[in-house]
């Protein structure tokens, strides 16, 4: 879910204007210069709401105008918002006028509630958590930008929701703050602000941000008495009580303080505490509370799909499932763990039964043929024109002994194996939730592990398009699922892809306790898989942190003999982790992860010669990102001797984007503009012929990203069309690898 997000970085589409359209002599790195580490680390002064329900209250309530700002990592003019314009005083002075809310779809911290549920706030944009400044963008898009994502930029909202302005294409900032500054001189001044409660718990319900700060400080700083009155306040707001409050308690370690936070969460009568109540069914409850809460959920859920479903999460994973003896499956794929016939041996037997002609078959021998045709039709020996023509034999031999008298759950697996190799999915899955009753011949084969994978998908798809359609399911179907699943994960020809595919469904319904263990499980078994080794480092920097992705490699590089490419993983997740440190403007840390990444990248080379191309891939990776961070230092001088580096080691690496949506070639280019600026010409001179030796590898190289290019170097205006290709999500990399070198 929280790892859903970036996902929407690939539709975000923000054109910057080429440099003949900029002031005549200035580039654009002058125009948009880069912040500094300096920069970043001054606080951002403008002050967001966490919602846009919270802002639109705070309107109404103040009078005053909305404005709606928009940034992108990466976007050289976003940057320089971010971390220069957000940070000066004359600049917050400007937007003081308004009510203000950022929408960005890049998380720049991995988790937005510490273990003692305290917000933490996003280091780029300071007041919201990363989680708010994502979850704004959607609606904000549908209400406002009129199909087109674009960054920077800044619209002016008024009390009917009518729009005062929409800037963006701006080639310089006073253009921006020109029109913040008209917005609200053509405007009535704002009423006298309304005067606060003189009691602290009198505020609980206040929308403001700033108020909401305020709670929650006085709640953490506070003591037992203090929490106590904060929480009965929060009780008797009944649906406005805020849910970060209540939030602090359920995490804190007052039992009583915990179940009165509790007690207020049934009362919200909304979504706005659903996904709260799911966090507090993750620990260990009274069987009575447990009930309860799980009773709130289902009531919410008359009115609520995401409460009604996670009602079903809890009942379901409770409950064995009715459908198939997982205990019987269990044991038989465990007694026959290895595949009962090589293909060899089946074409043997096929071909026996063919010249044996048996004068009058039983139902269980035409059967036993049409399992084994559809076995050989499955082998990836096979090609798939003769694939297709043993499916018609066996859908014939199993017609064969239906005319026999056969019927059942063999016959029926048999028949949906037949209308899956034809496309017939409908019928595939009706006749799969049949034949998983009983168990086949062969329950370590391939027709075995078809049948339940075919049985997972009809229960899941069921649940899906009930949930699209918004429609009640029954907790049942969860149970086979995750049965289903957890069979597929030992039978010896299921894969990491079926792990992968339980582990994110399991998320997305909000069970995250049993998709912990269903990885932690699929690793163990499929260890070099990319799919599962995503989700690990999702997982353990969500749960724990940047210094929770650290360790998690830990265990493993400890292990004699170490897991196949756990060097390759390990230095990957240290390069996400560098990014962490770098979004948290952490520079030392950073750079600490940045060389063990660039050991490990070496270690895992000379552990193994394959992954020599994606090893010298992300090693550049993380030599460009000390550059930057060397830059961010103003170390020119180390900065280009990094940059060379980089290039030196895997010049096509030199355009992949890092998590921060920044490349080696961005980071030469503002050096470059650094160093003239310094009037260090031999390390200008050092940098451009680094550059030029990329443009005689490949001149694309050096060519903007899709999202920088304005072909037509148009004027600034609401109407522009958005023009170029699309970035990639900001989490990973153009032109990524896995460990052997095969391009994902």
């Amino acid at each position: 879910m929280r790892f859903l997000f970036p996902l929407l970085a690939l539709l975000l589409c923000a054109l910057s204007p080429r440099p003949s359209a900029q002031v005549p002599g200035v580039s654009r790195e002058q125009m948009w210069f880069a912040p500094t580490q300096e920069d970043w680390e001054k606080p951002c002064l403008i002050r967001w709401e966490r919602t846009w329900d919270d802002a639109v209250a705070v309107s109404k309530a103040t009078g005053k105008a909305i404005l709606v700002c928009v940034n992108m990592d990466g976007e050289i003019a976003s940057e320089h918002y971010a971390g220069v314009r957000y940070r000066r005083e004359e600049t917050a002075k400007h937007y003081e006028p308004y009510v203000c809310v950022i929408a960005s779809v890049y998380r720049h911290t991995p988790r937005d509630y510490d273990e003692e549920g305290r917000r933490v706030p996003c280091p780029r944009f300071g007041t919201v958590t990363c989680g708010e400044h994502i979850w704004i963008e959607p609606l904000l898009y549908e209400k406002f930008m009129e199909g087109r994502r674009i960054a920077p930029r800044h619209i002016g909202v008024e009390l009917d929701s009518s729009e005062m302005y929409d800037v963006f294409y701006a080639f310089d900032t006073d253009t921006i703050f020109r029109n913040l500054q008209e917005g609200i001189a053509r405007r009535p001044a704002p009423p006298p602000p309304p005067e606060l409660p003189p009691r602290l718990e009198q505020r609980v319900a206040l929308p403001s941000s700033l108020q909401r700060d305020a709670i929650e400080r006085a709640y953490v700083e506070g003591d037992g008495a203090q929490k106590r009155r904060l929480l009965e306040a929060a009780l008797a707001a009944g649906a406005e009580a805020p849910v970060d409050l209540l939030r602090l308690a359920i995490h804190g370690y007052d039992l009583e303080l915990a179940a009165l936070a509790r007690r207020a969460l049934a009362g919200l009568g909304s979504d706005a505490g659903v996904e709260l109540i799911g966090q507090a069914l993750r620990v260990p409850l009274p069987a009575q509370e447990r009930a309860a809460l799980v009773d709130v959920l289902a009531r919410l859920g008359e009115s609520s799909p995401r409460a009604r479903t996670l009602a079903n999460v809890h009942r379901g994973l409770e409950r064995t499932s009715t459908a198939l003896d997982t205990t019987a499956w269990a044991g038989a794929i465990a007694a026959q763990y290895r595949p009962a016939h090589d293909r060899d041996a089946l074409v043997e037997r096929v071909e026996r039964v063919e010249r044996g002609g048996a004068a009058a078959p039983t139902p269980d021998e035409r059967l036993g043929f049409a399992e084994q045709l559809l076995a050989l039709a499955a082998d990836p020996g096979t090609p798939r024109k003769y694939a297709l023509l043993l499916v018609d034999d066996a859908s014939r031999a199993g017609a064969e002994a239906a005319g026999l008298g056969a019927s059942g759950w063999r016959l029926a697996g048999v028949e949906a194996l037949c209308a899956w190799h034809r496309g017939e999915l409908a019928t595939a899955h009706e006749r799969a939730a049949l034949a998983v009753q009983g168990l086949p011949a062969d329950p370590a084969g391939w027709n075995s592990m078809a049948i339940l994978a075919l049985f997972v998908s009809s229960r899941q798809q069921a649940i899906t398009q009930a949930l699209q359609d918004k429609q009640p399911w029954e907790p049942q179907w969860l149970t086979d699922v995750h049965a289903a699943y957890a069979l597929l994960a030992r039978h010896p020809l299921g894969n990491d892809e079926q792990v992968a595919a339980h582990v994110d469904f399991l998320r997305q319904l909000g069970a995250a306790g049993q998709a912990a263990e269903a990885l932690a499980a699929g690793i163990e078994r499929f260890p070099s898989s990319w799919a599962l080794h995503q989700r690990f480092r999702d997982q353990a920097s969500w749960e724990r942190g940047v210094r929770g992705l650290e360790r998690a490699y830990d265990a493993g590089l400890a292990r004699a003999p170490r897991p196949a490419d756990v060097e390759w993983y390990a230095g990957y997740a240290l390069l996400v982790a560098a990014e962490m440190r770098r979004r948290a403007r952490e520079p030392g840390l950073a750079a600490a992860n940045y060389q063990r990444a660039l050991e490990l990248y070496d270690a895992a080379l000379a552990r193994s010669e394959a992954s020599k191309e994606s090893s010298d891939h992300y090693a550049a990776v993380a030599l460009a990102g000390l550059a930057r961070l060397a830059l961010d230092e103003r170390d020119l001088e180390l900065a280009t001797a990094r940059i060379e580096a980089s290039f030196a080691r895997a010049p096509r690496a030199a355009n992949a984007r890092d998590g921060l949506n920044l490349s080696g070639v961005d980071t030469a280019n503002t050096l470059l503009q650094r160093s003239k600026e310094a009037q260090r010409e031999e390390l200008a001179a050092r940098v451009s012929a680094a550059l030029q030796a990329l443009a005689a590898v490949d001149p694309a190289l050096l060519e903007p990203p899709a999202f920088e290019r304005d072909p037509q170097g148009g004027a600034p205006s609401r109407d522009a069309e958005p023009r170029g290709d699309r970035p990639r999500a900001g989490n990973r990399r153009n032109g990524e690898t896995r460990p052997g070198g095969t391009d994902r």
